[in-house]
């Protein structure tokens, strides 16, 4: 049989989220985003986890360690260096943006 592929689907009207919310919208359990927050991976807002508050781009993040782990199998260490490093490529790309609009006024 062929892979079976899971799509989620989530109305998305807040742009914060609680850790019982992002767990359901990922399809995750809480201690799976402990383990991103001890490598720091996310960082929610908040204390504890009751207070714990998170944005779009911590659930983007989200999807893309879940995306590395299931189609590359990289380990979670592994997937913090390579959000680092798209990071960090996204800062450049927008340092080369601005060098471009300055050079060609």
């Amino acid at each position: 049989m062929g892979n079976k592929e899971v799509m989620i689907v989530v109305n998305y009207t807040e742009n914060a989220f609680s850790l019982d919310e992002l767990c359901e919208a990922c399809q995750i359990s809480p201690n799976f985003i402990g383990d991103l927050i001890e490598y720091e991976i996310i960082c929610p807002e908040g204390e504890t986890p009751e207070e714990w508050v998170f944005d779009m781009i911590q659930l983007q993040r989200v999807k893309t360690v879940l995306r590395l782990q299931h189609d590359l199998e990289v380990n979670l260490a592994g997937a913090a260096v390579v959000l680092d490093l798209m990071d960090e490529l996204e800062r450049l790309r927008a340092k080369a943006e601005l060098l471009e609009r300055y050079i060609l006024k």
